[in-house]
């Protein structure tokens, strides 16, 4: 799969090194490779892996090194001579003990862009412990604020390790690339989970601070605490959810709901009344199914959609009609995001297999047949 033929976007001529780990770094790359970046990843030799299932490694060539080897270590270093971006999710001296870390790589290449992704970050009391996402966005704040009352729950791995880790290395390389064409400096990106979490958490922090999110969880505007701003369970066991925050919106859905001269319904945000509300959107959805409550409110102001699993959310009118989600080799994925109206972004390939396209991309990076020749005689490559 030779990616610089299908490669198109904002990115295209954008070269990435991937050294591969797992979650957000990959993650990021994906979304690198979608806007038409080539990426690179670094993988271990006799790997397993790739193939169509393995959506976060897809647009990417392989190739495999072992970096127990020096020849292997010096074939890198001279890949990085080549890059713009290096992307590495290791743990803090990890990749200085292979003797790829910042300090040689800028010595390499002045002007690359060093793209760190970790959960505790560089420094800091946390910076050596292991931890997922759960932890990270435990000490954020953030998981504090998501879920009932009785206790928190786990978002699964969207708020910390995708939307805090990898969106912010994204958004961070790039700023730092920008940069490194304007000045030819280049710098390290320290992107933390528990830094890009705490970050996501600005509107909460501005809600607190104008007194809006004083109320322990599930008692707020935006944490179910509010009956209008919340998931209710239909006769079919489904779910819907309603966002009428405003007051246009939610008299909308008041009067479509036939709920317009309830008591409760006088007075939106006087929570004195929402109990009583709450028990009226409960009884009023637990009536009738999801579908029934789909075909009254999808489409119209009240600031309602269904609560669709994975399988369901593709057949939505809305979802197809944008082409939200694509199929790779069989295989059900979303389209690149976000979208753009001269340099379109597009999905280069399925997953490679770890090594698959090494001497290729030895040869596409400015690498001699005597140099593959030496490096295959020494072990260095996968």
């Amino acid at each position: 799969m030779p990616t610089d033929t299908k490669a198109q976007g904002p990115l295209r001529g954008v070269k990435v090194l991937e050294f591969v780990g797992l979650g957000p770094a990959p993650f990021c790359a994906m979304l690198l490779s979608d806007l038409g970046a080539e990426v690179i990843r670094i993988d271990r030799p006799h790997a397993g892996g790739g193939g169509p299932a393995e959506i976060l490694a897809r647009g990417r060539r392989s190739a495999a090194f072992n970096l127990k080897s020096s020849d292997a270590v010096k074939a890198c270093l001279k890949l990085m001579k080549s890059a713009d971006i290096i992307l590495e999710g290791y743990r803090p001296g990890v990749m200085e003990r292979l003797g790829l870390g910042p300090e040689e790589a800028l010595k390499a290449n002045p002007a690359l862009v060093y793209g760190r992704m970790t959960g505790w970050g560089q420094h800091g009391p946390l910076a050596h412990a292991a931890g997922h996402d759960l932890n990270y966005i435990a000490l954020t704040g953030a998981l504090d604020a998501i879920g009932p009352k009785d206790k928190p729950v786990p978002p699964v791995n969207v708020v910390g390790d995708f939307g805090g880790g990898s969106m912010y290395l994204a958004v961070g390389v790039l700023s730092a690339l920008h940069h490194a064409r304007a000045t030819g400096e280049g710098q390290v990106v320290d992107a933390a989970i528990v830094d890009g979490a705490a970050h996501l958490m600005g509107a909460v922090h501005q809600l607190d601070a104008m007194g809006l999110w004083s109320q322990p969880r599930g008692e707020n505007l935006l944490d179910g605490g509010a009956p209008f701003y919340d998931v209710y369970a239909c006769a079919d066991g489904a779910f819907v959810s309603i966002g009428a925050l405003e007051a246009e919106f939610f008299q909308l859905l008041i009067d479509k709901l036939n709920l317009s001269d309830h008591p409760a319904m006088q007075a939106q945000y006087d929570a004195k009344t929402w109990p009583a509300m709450r028990e009226a959107f409960e009884d009023t959805f637990k009536s009738e199914p999801q579908s029934h409550w789909t075909a009254l409110l999808d489409g119209t102001d009240c600031c309602f959609a269904p609560v669709l699993d994975t399988e369901h959310a593709t057949d939505h009118p809305h979802m197809k009609a944008r082409d939200v989600f694509v199929e790779v080799e069989g295989v059900r994925q979303a389209a690149p995001a976000p979208r753009f109206s001269r340099t379109p972004g597009a999905i280069q390939g399925a997953a490679p297999k770890p090594g698959e396209h090494t001497e290729d991309v030895l040869r596409d990076w400015g690498f001699s047949e005597a140099e593959i020749g030496t490096l295959k005689n020494a072990g260095g490559l996968g």
